[in-house]
């Protein structure tokens, strides 16, 4: 473990101040195709009352409406049948003012979340998560790519480390992160490993990463000894403490003294989810709103 007295070296990498950079590079889309009568809709389902998911999707229209799209927030109980559900989605896939459809997971027990991102049309299925949305990503081809793994990839890209020809090493195999992730790493010429609980010598094959990727959901279980001096560092996770802090997946602290770049929690990965969610929201409506659609 770094001695928690060495002096902090690492830059930290603003995820704020680059996400407001994508949201503003979206908004001038979204103008764009304001002009020519042909503006962003995106539709936001809500289904149950927990109160995480609905501060997340307030956040999300706030920043899709001050974006310039036109936001759509269904709310529906937390008893809504499967069916139920089912015909709000395949409504939202006819109608031509809809361009981006989500919807806010996890769902309340009882519904079968992967039957419904499988009804929604992959063309506005801009959390990535459709199959076919995966069938692209592996295969190289055009398709609308999960947000948190999009935003680490503009997070590297704006802060200058170079993914190709690099070592990046992800650690955790979600479908959510790390296999997005690391398809999309492997897209930029990155060589890339995948790590996971049955990972040999862990903490060693993470010194061998140049971009070092932490995906688990356990509270600073990267320690500072695990980093490659030099190396930039994104921490996706993050979780509350029983003091009620928040930390992400990398032991912050220990990380300064030896990482190159990395990514504060809150305030680094987390921003860029969103950003990623209105750039997808954009590309589905230049696509669908092109000549021919």
């Amino acid at each position: 473990m770094t001695d928690s007295t060495t002096r902090a070296t690492a830059r930290s990498i603003d995820g704020k101040s680059i996400a407001r950079e994508v949201r503003q590079a979206v908004a001038l889309r979204c103008a764009a195709l304001a002009a020519r009568g042909q503006p962003p809709g995106l539709a936001v389902v809500l289904v149950g009352d927990d109160p995480a998911s609905q501060v997340y999707v307030r956040n999300k229209d706030k920043a899709a409406q001050e974006a310039g799209f036109q936001v759509r927030t269904l709310k529906l109980d937390a008893n809504t049948t499967q069916a139920k559900l089912l015909s709000v989605v395949e409504e939202l896939n006819r109608d031509r003012a809809v361009h981006g459809i989500l919807v806010q997971l996890p769902l309340p027990r009882g519904l079968d979340a992967a039957a419904i991102v499988r009804a929604i049309d992959p063309r506005k299925d801009v959390d990535g998560l459709h199959p076919e949305n995966v069938a692209a990503l592996v295969l190289g081809s055009e398709g609308l790519f999960p947000c948190t793994p999009l935003g680490c990839i503009e997070l590297c890209d704006r802060a200058g480390a170079r993914l190709a020809g690099r070592r990046v090493v992800v650690v955790g195999r979600s479908m959510l992160v790390g296999k997005p992730l690391a398809l999309l790493a492997l897209a930029r010429d990155a060589t890339v490993t995948v790590c996971h609980s049955k990972t040999a010598d862990l903490p060693a094959v993470c010194r061998e990463a140049d971009i070092l990727i932490a995906a688990v959901g356990r509270p600073e279980m990267v320690r500072g000894d695990w980093i490659k001096p030099g190396a930039t560092v994104l921490d996706v996770g993050i979780n509350r403490l029983p003091d009620g802090r928040l930390v992400g997946d990398v032991a912050h602290a220990e990380a300064l003294a030896t990482a190159g770049a990395i990514t504060p929690v809150p305030g680094g990965v987390g921003p860029m989810t969103i950003a990623m969610l209105l750039a997808n929201t954009a590309t589905a409506a230049q696509r669908l709103s092109a000549p021919g659609v």
